[in-house]
């Protein structure tokens, strides 16, 4: 493929910056965004803007020349511009509000490292970024050059993962894994490499959206070295979609390496089914597969961009049927509380019988699916399972498959045996009434 200029879109006030410097990474890492005089020579801030930007313990805000450059500068509701340019309603706090909503530090067994599903985890290695989104869930560690993982840190992670057998599954996250030093990037998927029963590695990054040229020869040559790797980049609207990116992913794929797209649902920026539509579109003619669509968490600072989930219901109604279906996502709450990741659509089973269920498709059309009456699950596909899942994180799937009759809240028995004495027999020696109240007694005697 011939090479593409980095030059897509570039503010004027980059106008003189030679290519050679506007397409080298550090270049663009060390020159970013955010300071209201730097802000005010790409476009003129808004009050709201402003005075989030001089506000005191403001999220931090860094923005790469190459990112800035997409926004038009002429339109304050610039979808680009809502994602990473602070304003004072992040500043408003809101009901349920969090800091950890995802209860990620409950489910860390060592630091940086989060085990919330059975055979895979989580792999915090650090907390920069190339540029700092508004509502970054991770806004508690995330962006803080003091919260960044030691050495001592990532060989706990390493050996917790060494001792921990049923991880099969690491997804590198922070802060971005692309924003290391190649030699430690390196060093950690060289690591994990070693370790016999981790089968997949993944990448979280949004380093090909933010910084484009950050994606070079090198290091796609670097990465395919790794297999089986996968990366999941972060576009939420069509509008980051440059020549520069198409350019990052086609290196990416070449390498051998898949993409996935995870977007956020976020108000005024991609809250619309047209939107949506023509974002799925653009991705996956660059490769990139739709993968999740998240409801927006609820972390502290992001209030602003929520929307409500039916927002979510209605955008998945509007793709499904009317684009092709592997550029549907999946529409995801991630659970506060650390309940891991809901999926969430529209109804397409309307009812269901012994022996029939009733569906309608995207378009009203309703039909009925009629079901076998001579199935026999005793006959179902035999498999020898060789080693056994995580004890207790079966759930749902451990009633179906009769490993469990009943799931129940860790407090549920003491709740609900009331002494274990009300239904006792009162010949029983450890039988007694439960006291109601003092005035029992005394009109007893």
């Amino acid at each position: 493929m011939a090479k593409i200029p980095f030059v897509s879109k570039r503010a004027p006030a980059y106008a003189d910056v030679p290519d050679e410097q506007w397409s080298n990474w550090r270049w663009q890492l060390s020159h970013r965004i955010n300071t209201i005089d730097e802000f005010e020579k790409i476009f003129p801030l808004t009050d709201e803007e402003r005075k989030a930007l001089s506000g005191a313990q403001l999220f931090r805000v860094d923005i790469t020349p190459y990112f800035i450059s997409l926004i038009d500068p002429d339109d304050p509701d610039d979808p680009i511009r809502k994602q990473v340019v602070p304003t004072a309603r992040e500043m408003v706090p809101f009901t349920a509000m969090m800091e950890d909503s995802l209860a990620e530090d409950r489910h860390s067994p060592v630091p940086g490292l989060v085990h919330r599903y059975p055979d895979r985890a989580l792999m915090l290695v650090t907390t920069q970024c190339a540029t700092y989104c508004r509502y970054c869930t991770r806004s508690r560690i995330v962006g803080d050059p003091a919260a960044t993982f030691s050495r001592a840190e990532f060989e706990m992670q390493l050996d917790y993962l060494k001792r921990t057998p049923q991880v099969r599954d690491v997804l590198l996250s922070g802060g971005d894994p692309l924003v290391l030093a190649p030699k430690i990037l390196e060093e950690i998927l060289s690591r994990l490499r070693e370790i016999p029963h981790i089968e997949i590695v993944r990448i979280g990054s949004r380093v090909p959206v933010f910084l484009p040229m950050r994606i070079t020869d090198e290091l796609t040559d670097m990465l395919q070295k790794y297999h089986p790797l996968w990366l999941n980049i972060h576009v939420n609207h069509s509008n980051e979609i440059s020549a520069e990116l198409e350019q990052a992913c086609d290196r990416l794929t070449r390498a051998g390496i898949p993409l996935g797209n995870q977007a956020v649902l976020l108000a005024g920026v991609n809250d619309n089914v047209h939107v949506q539509r023509q974002l799925v579109q653009d991705l996956v003619r660059i490769r990139v597969r739709p993968y999740y669509l998240y409801q927006c968490d609820l972390v502290e600072g992001a209030g602003h961009f929520r929307t409500p989930v039916a927002k979510g219901i209605e955008i998945i109604e509007g793709l499904r049927g009317h684009t092709s279906g592997f550029a549907v996502p999946q529409f995801i709450i991630d659970a506060p509380g650390g309940g891991g990741k809901i999926p969430l659509q529209p109804n397409y089973m309307l009812s269901m019988s012994d022996h029939k269920i009733v569906l309608r498709n995207y378009e009203g059309f309703v039909t009925t699916y009629e079901e076998p009456i001579d199935y026999d699950p005793s006959k179902a596909a035999k498999f020898k399972l060789e080693k056994r899942l995580e004890p207790g994180q079966t759930g749902v799937f451990g009633l179906l498959d009769g490993e469990n009759m009943f799931i129940k809240p860790s407090s549920f028995d003491e709740v609900h045996d009331r002494q274990g004495m009300q239904h006792r027999l009162k010949d029983d020696k450890k039988w007694k009434p439960l006291g109601i109240g003092e005035g029992d007694k005394k009109a007893e005697t």
